[in-house]
């Protein structure tokens, strides 16, 4: 049996370990794009497990100069109008979650786009401690060694936008037949409307709910305007 002194240098070794693998795998995302995500392989793994019709999974990598200006101004109204400011984590939308949810109104969430991210990349959907704690340790690495361009850039590029349809240019193609820099911001404000479920809702079919919330959406990013997210650092 391992003494004391060996099963702590045993834990000293695999925390180091650990330390040095999340550095390593988002250190290169300042470069290289993701392959894949955790989000893309469950969805592979849950489709098998449940025989369901087999879905080609689309998603092409485009750089930021190549997606039009309006989308990621639609995402930060939509998702996270703190992005510019916050270090990975907003305190006060948390809070708001967890009385919205405490009241037992709908389930609502208090996540940053770098906490989506962090989840999209390495992790699994649900709501353990577990996982949150994951989200948080990713989160905290994302915002240190990627600048906030970077991390909008890459969410723009794995998020889901329909049914096996990641990132910005599969759903331009899919829903509007063009590429991401011909975009409009009626077209962004609709991608960016769908994202809290992607399965339900369309963006090329927009019921009621989605109509309202793109209204919405774009009334918040003429109220943000266009420099918010184009003065993002680098």
């Amino acid at each position: 049996m391992l003494g004391a002194k060996s099963l702590g240098r045993f834990l000293l070794w695999v925390l180091l370990g650990w330390v040095v693998l999340t550095v390593a795998s988002i250190a290169m995302l300042r470069v290289l794009p993701p392959p894949t995500t955790a989000f893309m392989l469950v969805d592979r793994w849950e489709r098998l497990m449940a025989d369901r019709p087999r879905l080609e999974q689309r998603q092409h990598w485009v750089p930021w100069r190549q997606i039009h200006a309006s989308l990621p101004l639609a995402i930060v109204a939509a998702e996270d109008q703190k992005f510019p400011q916050h270090h990975g984590f907003d305190f006060s939308a948390l809070m708001a979650a967890f009385e919205n949810n405490e009241k037992g109104r709908s389930i609502r969430g208090g996540s940053t786009i770098s906490q989506q991210l962090a989840k999209n990349l390495f992790l699994w959907s649900g709501r353990s401690y577990v996982r949150k704690g994951l989200e948080a340790w990713f989160t905290l690495w994302l915002e240190v060694l990627l600048s906030k361009q970077r991390i909008l850039e890459v969410y723009m590029n794995v998020v889901e936008f329909g049914d096996g349809i990641y990132g910005v240019d599969a759903a331009a193609s899919a829903f509007f037949h063009k590429t991401p820099a011909h975009l409009s911001s009626r077209e962004s404000a609709l991608l960016a409307a769908v994202l809290p479920n992607p399965i339900r809702y369309r963006a090329d079919r927009p019921g009621g709910w989605v109509l309202e919330r793109r209204y919405w959406i774009e009334r918040q990013m003429r109220q943000l305007g266009p420099q918010y997210v184009a003065q993002l650092p680098e």
